[in-house]
């Protein structure tokens, strides 16, 4: 099978066909200096002799920056988002070369795809759970929940019509954390179609 053959939507996708694709084609291919034996029958003989790998090198380049009052901090000329307890606090960021990982407290608080352009936000909608929750009328700021799976945002457009929407839409966003982003999307999406949405927004 040939690449031309399939779509690859990142490098990341593209590199796993092709290491499935070459073992599959050492099953196949006749080793040149050992005659009757395949290319992978001689890695598993020559694999009691190598050596282990080594540990990957872990390698980023690090900076100390604070958190802004909406929930973001800047990295190479771009925001990414932190959760909404960390505004004015210090953290540590860690620029991979395709993503960014946030430290605090010695432990990971966020993760996004790096961004490459300049003067472009990465939300992570979850982080601003709990400011919805105080505040539910933040959720009619649309950046930071413009990438909800479809199901949340079939809710959040549906509720737009009710009295107590956004407070509804708040109670189902704040489940995430507690029963888990698979569990709240079956639940909505059973609740869709259904088409009880009348009655949820009664609550």
């Amino acid at each position: 099978m040939s690449a031309r053959d399939n779509t690859f939507h990142s490098f990341e996708e593209l590199n796993a066909w092709l290491a499935q694709r070459c073992r599959a084609l050492w099953q196949e291919l006749i080793h040149p200096q050992y005659n009757g034996l395949t290319v992978a029958e001689v890695l598993e003989l020559e694999r009691v002799e190598m050596m282990p790998m080594p540990t990957p090198f872990d390698g980023y380049v690090e900076r100390t920056v604070r958190v802004s009052s909406t929930c973001l901090i800047n990295v190479a000329r771009n925001r990414y988002s932190v959760p909404c307890e960390r505004v004015g606090q210090w953290v540590s960021s860690r620029l991979y070369p395709s993503r960014i990982v946030v430290i605090a407290d010695d432990g990971v608080i966020a993760s996004h795809e790096r961004l490459f352009d300049r003067d472009q936000v990465s939300y992570d909608w979850q982080h601003y759970i709990p400011l919805i929750e105080r505040k539910p009328g933040a959720l009619r700021n649309g950046a930071p929940f413009a990438d909800l799976p479809k199901p949340l945002r079939l809710l959040k457009r549906g509720l737009r019509r009710h009295v107590n929407g956004d407070r509804v839409m708040t109670q189902v966003l704040a489940a995430v954390p507690i029963t888990g982003l698979d569990s709240v999307l079956v639940a909505v999406e059973l609740m869709l179609e259904s088409g009880s949405l009348s009655a949820i927004s009664g609550m």
